[in-house]
């Protein structure tokens, strides 16, 4: 058993998955198990940092983060959790 325990997020939190294109958001939490979670901020899902969903072309998400354009599966985008920046 890895110990990996879901916490409540705030009430304004989602997955990636679901954030606004074009809209600027901030990582909030990012889930999973501890290689997922390592692999994800090992590419600057932070907490803290701002990320914007720039595209999706099926499942995939291009999101930009720190001067850079990833591709994201949804398995991936879904893991990371983000609430919208004013």
């Amino acid at each position: 058993m890895s110990g990996f325990r879901s916490r409540p997020l705030p009430q304004s939190a989602l997955p990636l998955m679901f954030a606004t294109p074009d809209r600027p958001h901030q990582v909030v939490e990012v889930r999973g198990g501890h290689g997922m979670r390592r692999h994800l901020t090992d590419m600057g899902f932070v907490p803290g940092a701002t990320v914007t969903v720039t595209a999706g072309h099926g499942g995939s998400l291009i999101v930009k983060l720190l001067n850079s354009r990833i591709v994201l599966g949804r398995g991936m985008a879904q893991r990371v959790m983000v609430r919208p920046l004013p």
